[in-house]
């Protein structure tokens, strides 16, 4: 008895499997991860901070992410594996305790136009069933309603193989596969064309110089080419007979003898679509991508009236209303369609495509429409876009890893994340998310904060333990954690004015107003209120400047939110043309080629090509990859790293820190002044801790950000138009952009910036508030004014929480 009762007092002995409560990682040393260990609770919400580039991402989704991942794919079999792409073991010690990690991030989604909203979240598959089985007239199958899949007709003979070597042969006769897409676009919804006034000028000759592609000279092999195939140079191309004309546009390729010599010769328009239109637009040249931009026309198909289905998947209806008008709706009004269909026969189908549309609302997306193209979707809109799936999961005990989730959120939307990151949390759910707002940094269980500075000089722990220590840290983040931006107590006066007249793109009501220029102004307002489409509108055709300075779209210099497109041979020095001024100087100063001095042409390392790196491909197993012997990872042969220039050579160059780099091309025996100006501009957005020679696939997105930034300012524009130019900015770092917005306007620059972070807000010189809501409850202008007067009248969301912010 005595002993029953004593056990009876004596705490429960916890379990084996329940020890496991923490993820621990040992040496961390990816990117520039200085051997770190960091343990972090299980079930818990953890929130990485830290200045950009401090090695957040790195820990996150370098290690911890990437190597869940890699285990995972390890349990398949090697066959498998093999279609599966092979992960790199992290640069760490020992990690213990993993989950299996969901990884939301914020790349964009694939830029294909075939895919939608509606395609990107299975929504459009549940409508298409639901059509396949109540549209009236009754059609044919779900493929019959799908743009994506073409009507196929077959007929002939259809053979088996038997047993015994018998062949059993059927005639098929007329089998129609019946799929939605229009034929005429291809289920694109727009129809492209050349636009040949843009293409050649009808009064000049060929020799005049009349046909306006870029690097068609009549003095080289062209002049020939056109000579030899029959046409003549020096005819106005406007007089070409029929044949000519088809000749010199659209003939196919076709065997000629020029002056002794076997050419091929080919029509201008194929040949223009082989050479330019198959490449990525962002990679050309800006005048080649001018000349495409002007040449190609784009228009709604008329067939299908740009819903880019068959007219037998238009005529099949439910409650008055076909899949296309479905797809063009606003989700949340789409939600309420689905609520009011009541079909015993399809109910479970229903609950599902109402839960999916209902999440939408839930995470701030209601104001889309499923028919919008997946890759106009913002940063911040295609991640929330890949959270939908995983709200109304029964999956428990999972990693979820999210990068930034606030991006393009206003403060009201903030609110609403943070409730769904601690719902997924709730559920039993380990989530680590990169953030610096600290709204979100506030709701977290845990903190790990990176540093303290950024590249070489971050990659360190600094702190962890809860919000309330960290912010008597004296760490970068728990100093700036509770900043609050005050009101400028005096404001610019405007040098002019944008005005905007019956702008009506996407859900603009048909507004009217007026963007002062030469001052700092702010647009805000929730996501999905407008903002982008009135500054489109604005820098477009129906912008006009109302003083004597015109300014149409030659003069705006945007920096939206778009992708950097590089591998890992581009570095800031290729990105920004910094290298190109560098080369010339190290050629000139040395007496050789500037070809010499690039990594990717004459003076690579001829062992691993200039990569600097050898990569050893291993089958089903992870590829190795091993710096270069020859080379030692620097990338450049032997004999070019003999030429120096102000005492280095061209890998020591590489190797400097911007802030270094600046000092040594400022002055000196080393001064090259279109390099010095180049290098100023990145230390002046903040990147004064880069690497000339760091792969751009290293950096995080809010580096990538600040480089275009610093690259866009080389252009000459009156007028800058910024596209929350704060992501991926620490609370530090604001200031330092704030300075910079500064500088810009007062250079007599106009500054319109699109943002939701209230210190950009108070420190604006007029503020344009559009809303009220999203979608169709949005698209007007509900203030304009100062952000004094915006806090005063706290009529808006935005104004109330700008006053909350300020204190107001």
């Amino acid at each position: 008895m005595s002993t029953a009762t004593e056990t009876g007092t004596q705490a429960p002995e916890l379990h084996p499997a329940d020890r496991h409560d923490l993820i621990r990682v040992l040496g961390a040393r990816e990117n520039n991860l200085k051997d770190i260990s960091v343990e972090l609770p299980k079930r818990r919400l953890t929130v990485f901070t830290g200045v950009s580039g401090s090695g957040k991402s790195s820990l996150v989704f370098g290690t911890i992410a990437a190597e869940s991942q890699r285990m995972i794919n390890e349990t398949y079999s090697a066959f498998v594996q093999g279609f599966m792409p092979n992960l790199a073991r992290p640069e760490v010690d020992l990690l213990e305790g993993l989950t299996t990690a969901i990884i939301v991030d914020q790349e964009r989604m694939g830029a294909n136009p075939r895919s939608t909203v509606g395609t990107a979240t299975d929504a459009n598959a549940m409508l298409r069933i639901l059509f396949s089985r109540l549209g009236q007239p009754q059609i044919g199958p779900p493929t019959a309603f799908s743009f994506n899949v073409p009507t196929r007709k077959a007929s002939g003979v259809m053979s088996t193989e038997k047993s015994g070597g018998r062949v059993e042969k059927n005639v098929v006769r007329d089998v129609v596969y019946l799929g939605g897409m229009c034929p005429r676009c291809e289920g694109m919804g727009s129809v492209s064309d050349f636009d040949l006034t843009a293409l050649y000028d009808a009064s000049k000759s060929l020799n005049e110089g009349g046909l306006m592609v870029p690097g068609y000279s009549m003095d080289g092999w062209y002049g020939r080419l056109f000579q030899g195939i029959g046409l003549d140079l020096d005819k106005p191309i406007g007089t070409y007979t029929k044949k000519e004309m088809d000749a010199l546009l659209y003939k196919e390729p076709t065997k000629i003898k020029v002056e002794g010599v076997n050419l091929t010769y080919e029509g201008v328009i194929p040949k223009v679509q082989k050479s330019m239109l198959s490449k990525d637009v962002e990679a050309m040249q800006p005048h080649v991508r001018r000349f495409v931009e002007r040449v190609i026309t784009f228009q709604t198909c008329p067939e299908c009236d740009g819903t880019r289905l068959t007219p037998e998947a238009r005529s099949s209806r439910i409650g008055g209303k076909n899949i296309a008008d479905l797809c063009a709706m606003q989700i949340s009004d789409l939600a309420d369609w689905v609520r009011a269909l009541e079909e015993p026969s399809v109910a479970p189908l229903l609950t599902g495509l109402q839960h999916l549309l209902d999440s939408f609302s839930e995470i701030g997306l209601g104001y889309l429409s499923l028919d919008r193209p997946a890759g106009t979707l913002s940063g911040g809109e295609a991640q929330r876009t890949k959270m939908i799936r995983h709200l109304g999961s029964s999956l428990t005990d999972v990693t979820y890893v999210f990068d930034e989730p606030t991006i393009g959120l206003h403060p009201h939307d903030i609110e609403r994340m943070n409730g769904l990151l601690l719902q997924l949390r709730d559920k039993g759910n380990t989530v680590l998310v990169v953030e610096h707002k600290p709204e979100t940094i506030a709701i977290a269980d845990h903190v790990v904060d990176l540093g303290p500075g950024a590249g070489t000089e971050g990659g360190m722990v600094c702190f962890q333990g809860t919000v309330e220590a960290l912010r008597a840290s004296d760490t970068v983040t728990g100093r700036h954690l509770d900043d609050r931006a005050h009101l400028k107590r005096s404001v610019r006066s405007s040098s002019g004015a944008l005005e905007v007249r019956g702008a009506s793109t996407h859900n603009l009501q048909d507004v009217d107003v007026d963007i002062p220029l030469g001052v700092l102004c702010v647009l805000t307002g929730v996501a999905g209120s407008g903002k982008s489409s009135l500054v489109r509108d604005a820098c477009g055709a129906k912008g006009s400047i109302s003083t004597g300075s015109v300014v149409g779209r030659d003069g705006v210099v945007t920096v939206d939110q778009g992708a950097i497109k590089g591998s890992r041979r581009s570095n800031p020095a290729t990105y920004t043309g910094l290298l190109e001024p560098i080369r010339k100087a190290f050629a000139k100063a040395n007496g050789v080629k500037p070809a010499l001095f690039s990594s990717n042409s004459e003076g690579a390392c001829p062992t691993c090509n200039g990569a600097g790196v050898i990569y050893t491909e291993l089958g089903v197993m992870a590829t190795v990859e091993s710096p270069c012997e020859e080379c030692g990872g620097r990338r450049f042969q032997a004999s070019v790293l003999e030429y120096t220039f102000g005492g280095k050579n061209i890998a020591e160059v590489l190797a400097l820190p911007v802030a270094e780099a600046r000092d040594f091309f400022g002055d000196g025996d080393a001064r090259t002044p279109a390099a010095h100006a180049i290098l100023e501009r990145l230390a002046d957005v903040g990147l004064g801790y880069l690497t000339l020679g760091q792969p751009l696939t290293t950096l995080s997105g809010g580096e990538r950000q600040r480089l275009k930034l610093a690259t866009q300012m080389a252009e000459k524009g009156d007028v800058y138009v910024l596209d929350e130019p704060t992501t991926g900015l620490h609370l530090a770092d604001v200031e330092n952009l704030l300075g910079l917005l500064d500088r810009l306007v007062d250079s007599g620059k106009s500054v319109i910036v699109i943002e939701h972070h209230q210190a950009v807000m108070a420190h604006a010189d007029w503020i344009i508030d559009l809303g009220p809501g999203a979608g169709h409850d949005g698209g007007r202008v509900v203030f304009e004014g100062t952000p004094a007067g915006l806090v005063a009248a706290r009529s808006t969301l935005t104004g109330q929480h700008l006053a909350a912010y300020v204190g107001g």
